[in-house]
């Protein structure tokens, strides 16, 4: 593959994953910075999960974008399906991740916390994720109406998202998916966050965080069954050219 193609590919790699790349690396880096000034464990824990989500997404950039490379003589068939390979590999990651934050959330309700210092920073990080997750999600919900050939404006995007995300391509629906229990995330850690702070009832952050373990598990449950569906083994020419009894 030469240079010239190599730039060809990328610029035709899938967007919705690549903006998800960035936007939670950026996420990553504010969550370090608010767990090192306000001490909490919390938000280092949900760094580390955005530094995932950001070599997630980095993974299923790299397969949209090999998958744009031309057939060869050991591959006829082309390298479409490493969308759906590179998907499954993403799933996978999600479920390891889904497991640990189950388990840390089993953790906080048989041992709850105490809110650490720093709310108000950790709020407006969380705030920031809404809103980076959220301009993330709405263009992948764009992407998933022009896959379908639908237009739409203002709230038909969204509804019509939902409607015909099973026509999106392999990266544009697992970039749907995983932003789209990143926005439920955020919204319920917000919740945690600042009714802990209130109540002082320290056992609902180690529910909020269980719940959304259990939306990771769905998630990567349901792209890995869609993209193993679609998974479709190259088969040889001349396998092809015969004919079976």
């Amino acid at each position: 593959m030469g240079i010239k193609q190599v730039f060809e590919c990328v610029k035709k790699g899938n967007q919705s994953s690549a903006l998800a790349m960035m936007g939670n690396t950026l996420i990553a880096i504010t969550e370090f910075i608010a767990g090192i000034i306000s001490g909490s464990g919390a938000m280092f824990a949900a760094a580390m999960h955005s530094l995932g989500d950001a070599v997630n997404q980095g993974f299923i950039f790299m397969g949209s974008v090999l998958s744009q490379k031309k057939p060869t003589k050991r591959f006829p068939n082309g390298f479409e399906s490493l969308n759906q390979i590179f998907s499954i590999i993403a799933a996978l990651v999600v479920f390891s991740m889904a497991y640990e934050t189950i388990h840390e959330g089993c953790r906080l309700i048989k041992h709850p916390s105490e809110p650490s210092r720093g709310v108000l920073l950790n709020v407006l990080i969380l705030v920031l994720n809404l809103v980076i997750d959220g301009a993330v999600l709405l263009k992948a919900m764009k992407e998933i109406n022009q896959d379908a050939g639908v237009v739409v404006k203002g709230w038909g995007i969204v509804l019509q998202s939902f409607k015909y995300v099973s026509k999106a391509t392999p990266p544009t629906r697992f970039v749907f998916y995983e932003d789209l229990v990143s926005v439920s995330s955020a919204i319920l850690a917000l919740f945690a966050v600042v009714i802990t702070s209130i109540t002082k009832i320290h056992i609902l952050d180690g529910v909020f965080t269980l719940i959304i373990g259990l939306l990771m598990i769905g998630v990567s449950i349901r792209v890995a069954y869609d993209n193993i569906v679609e998974l479709k083994i190259g088969k040889s020419p001349i396998i092809d050219d015969q004919s079976i009894d």
